[in-house]
């Protein structure tokens, strides 16, 4: 199993405008492709909350390929979306990671 970790510091004046976004719009999105076969969104605890809220999406897909399919033809459209809606008022990493066992 594959997962696509995508951890974000997101401004405090809109934070709750966007959970409700990644709940409601983005992260449905990226479960329309039929690529990935679950999410889960995350607040990190015991964090330093002075420049921003920071929190985890993380898509499960089942192989590598899916993975690699979502980036090559869904990325950036989805990507875009992101910033069109809410431009610098964060920011992202990206991770990949394979569960093991």
């Amino acid at each position: 199993m594959i997962v696509y970790n995508v951890t974000m510091k997101v401004d405090k004046d809109v934070a709750e405008e966007w959970v409700k976004w990644m709940k409601e719009e983005h992260m449905p999105s990226l479960m329309v492709t039929g690529l990935f076969t679950d999410r889960h969104l995350f607040r990190l605890l015991e964090q330093d909350e002075s420049e921003g809220v920071t929190y985890v999406a993380q898509y499960f897909c089942e192989r590598l390929d899916d993975y690699n399919a979502y980036i090559a033809m869904h990325a950036q459209r989805i990507r875009e979306a992101s910033f069109q809606r809410f431009g610098n008022k964060f920011i992202a990493f990206r991770s990949i990671m394979q569960v093991e066992g």
